[in-house]
């Protein structure tokens, strides 16, 4: 958890990674003053939020389970801001009677709503429709552990595995890799095409309506910095490669006690 004056280091440093963050940061610290003479009043702070920051919905501040401190909702984290406008801080919040971290459980149901709010239709599946679990993946097409991921995926498949794929060129909108990945969702057969990528072929560049790009900003928005980035169903999410028996044993499908993950 990170607590402390707002103009300090740790706080320059986190949102030297994140724009939208960046910009809240500074809008918040314009606000101080004025949330200062406005402590516990909730609709004074979302007032001047909505006038400072627009961007922002204000029915996204909120009170929070820890005294003193409103929540942020900003796209899938979580900002608190003290009630006397003195504090914003970035981490979780743990409940020490139930040991449960509450702000990580928040995440992973929102990283869960928003991956589904994309829908199906709109990814690339591969296995059971009657699946037991399913895993989503952001993929990079010419990402190495990405194939080596996709090599697994009939063993997963077998288990009662669905493999979802959004597509994140990790060179960003318009580069090499965004162009393969728009052909691969071209493609008569995407799923085909998807390991005729990943394994080094040639592609037919076509090009089509595609929610590639679309794919690429929730992977942004989801703080996806690395692929393969692997979210259960559950919203947990997994950095990096993770071999098929030890994804089978964090998913619960083969009997095995639950391991960490490993790159």
């Amino acid at each position: 958890m990170i607590l402390a004056d707002a103009n300090c280091a740790p706080f320059r440093a986190f949102f030297r990674g994140n724009r939208m963050l960046r910009r809240l940061l500074v809008v918040l610290l314009s606000l101080l003053p004025v949330l200062g003479y406005a402590s516990g009043d909730i609709q004074a702070v979302k007032d001047q939020l909505t006038k400072a920051f627009p961007d922002v919905p204000v029915d996204k501040l909120r009170p929070s389970v820890l005294p003193g401190f409103y929540e942020l909702e900003v796209e899938a984290q979580l900002v608190y801001v003290s009630t006397d406008g003195k504090y914003v801080f970035f981490g979780d919040v743990v409940d020490l009677q139930t040991r449960k971290n509450l702000t990580e459980t928040w995440r992973q149901q929102t990283a869960a709503r928003m991956i589904e709010e994309v829908g199906e239709k709109n990814m690339i599946v591969i296995g059971p429709a009657k699946a037991k679990r399913t895993i989503t993946v952001f993929t990079d097409v010419d990402c190495p552990y990405c194939a080596r991921l996709h090599l697994e995926v009939p063993e997963l498949n077998r288990n009662g595995v669905k493999v979802r794929y959004l597509l994140f060129p990790r060179g960003g909108v318009g580069s090499e890799t965004y162009r393969r990945s728009v052909a691969v969702w071209c493609a008569p057969d995407r799923a085909k095409a998807v390991g005729v990528a990943k394994a080094g072929g040639k592609l037919d560049m076509k090009t089509c309506a595609n929610p590639v790009e679309s794919h690429y900003r929730l992977g942004e928005r989801l703080g996806v910095s690395g692929t393969p980035t692997i979210y259960l169903d559950d919203g947990r999410k997994l950095g990096g490669y993770v071999p098929s028996a030890q994804l089978l044993a964090i998913l619960g499908l083969n009997g095995a006690s639950k391991t960490s993950h490993a790159r």
